[in-house]
């Protein structure tokens, strides 16, 4: 391990990374913009004046770092991150560090949407087969923080985003995930191309015993198989595939070789939409690999009820259904959900925008919504984009709490009051689930629910 080692970005990923490098013996250096104040959990770090720069940007000069470790919400554009690379010195994702001494089977699960779903549930299968299972990354909690003391049976299921993939070296997925890939980052990544290559990092060190699952109807996934050197499984929820993962009727079957293995019914699942049909297939390929059965497999997948702040319902109230999809923070997800439901929508939409163009949500938006409530920065950008599509019925409201009472009274017996913003919540929240959490607490008090 490198000893002189300066972290950027004091976050979660950032302080785990810190204590993780502490147990390695390294000397660590710490940098963030925020102040101290402003940073819960980093006085607690043991870290001295000497070795915490917050507030501004240190001299590397002064540090001297043999690596830097970056947390994934730091540019790798950031003037210190180029200068280190200009100067040659080794720059490392947190997962990379997080993985640096961990001899577990790693799970790794990236695609724009759908990767929270899907590596909560594969986590829930992993627990099925008995051994030491952990779930982390990007789906919340850091990934450095929990691998330690974990065996080589032990198994690792990690959410990786496009950021944590940019700077891995040597970390190895030995079953490695790519859902899907839509336009998303662009603000970071720049072209769709980047934000590929990033994604495309989950496979770089697989080996011919590995295997990566893939998206058989999405062009630009599909078409990494043939390049890859690990075995390749696909899933379609489209077409069936005679080898793979895919639907024949109502049933998610297995084939290969000309056999076909039914895995369950499709009417038996608790998540709804076709997109969750892709994280179903994933994610069986993957308990497959793990060792359990089929029908191990398709006992988990029954009782599957899916994740916080994804299409979660959180009530019906006077016969209108409540679903809070905080986490659709891009139009991908946000299309994808308003395509799982039938029922008339009044839709809250809003928040900070990503650099994506909002004409294509707005065409579906004007076919399955009755009701657009926007708020947030990105609220003038979205209405005109609605207007231009044909989008009937617009209304702004002035603050979240204000859409989500407008929301309410748009809609009647039969309707479904969808959260799904398209944004980021960083203009008005520090994440999704703080803006899930409030959609919540606002609906259930509105109707006067108690609040647990």
């Amino acid at each position: 391990m490198h000893k002189r080692v300066l972290v950027i970005g004091a976050g979660l990923s950032g302080q785990a990374a810190v204590q993780k490098l502490q147990r390695l013996g390294a000397e660590v250096f710490l940098t963030d913009s925020k102040a101290l104040e402003q940073l819960a959990g980093a006085e607690e770090l043991g870290l001295d004046e000497a070795h915490l720069f917050l507030g501004g940007v240190p001299e590397l000069a002064g540090i001297n770092p043999e690596l830097i470790v970056l947390s994934p919400g730091v540019s790798p554009k950031l003037s210190l991150v180029q200068e280190a690379i200009s100067r040659n010195v080794v720059v490392w994702s947190e997962v990379e560090l997080a993985m640096y001494d961990c001899p577990a089977l790693c799970v790794g699960v990236t695609g724009t949407n759908g990767k929270t779903t899907t590596t909560t549930l594969i986590g829930e299968l992993a627990k099925l087969t008995g051994r030491r299972t952990i779930v982390a990354g990007n789906i919340g909690v850091a990934l450095s923080g929990q691998v330690e003391g974990m065996g080589e049976n032990s198994i690792v299921v990690a959410e990786l985003s496009s950021f944590q993939l940019e700077f891995i070296d040597k970390l190895r997925v030995h079953v490695a995930i790519l859902l899907n890939l839509t336009p998303d980052h662009l603000d970071r990544h720049g072209t769709l191309e980047a934000y590929l290559e990033a994604k495309a990092q989950i496979f770089k060190n697989q080996t011919a015993t590995d295997l990566a699952i893939l998206n058989w109807d999405d062009p630009l996934v599909h078409d990494l198989g043939p390049k890859l050197k690990s075995r390749v499984i696909y899933f379609s929820p489209t077409v069936f595939l005679p080898e793979g993962v895919s639907l024949w009727h109502d049933q998610i079957v297995y084939s290969e070789k000309r056999n076909m293995i039914p895995i369950i019914s499709r009417k038996v699942l608790h998540l709804r939409g076709a997109h969750n049909l892709e994280n179903v297939m994933a994610a069986a390929a993957a308990a497959r690999a793990l060792g359990l059965s089929w029908t191990e497999i398709a006992e988990g997948l029954r009782q599957f009820k899916g994740v916080e702040h994804r299409q979660e319902i959180v009530g019906k109230f006077e016969e209108i259904l409540f679903v809070n999809d905080s986490k659709g923070t891009n139009t991908d997800a946000a299309t994808k959900a308003l395509l799982a439901f039938e029922e008339p929508l009044v839709l809250i939409a809003g928040g900070k925008n990503k650099g994506l163009d909002f004409h294509d949500f707005m065409k579906v938006v004007r076919v399955k919504v009755k009701s657009l409530v926007l708020l947030g920065l990105a609220a003038a950008e979205m209405e005109q984009a609605a207007r231009d599509e044909g989008v009937q019925r617009i209304i702004r409201a002035t603050s979240f709490e204000d859409g989500v009472e407008r929301a309410i009274a748009e809609a009647v017996a039969g309707d479904v009051v969808l959260l799904s913003p398209a944004c980021t919540s960083w203009d008005m929240f520090k994440s999704y689930e703080e803006r899930g959490e409030l959609f919540k607490e606002l609906v259930r008090r509105h109707y006067r629910e108690p609040i647990e």
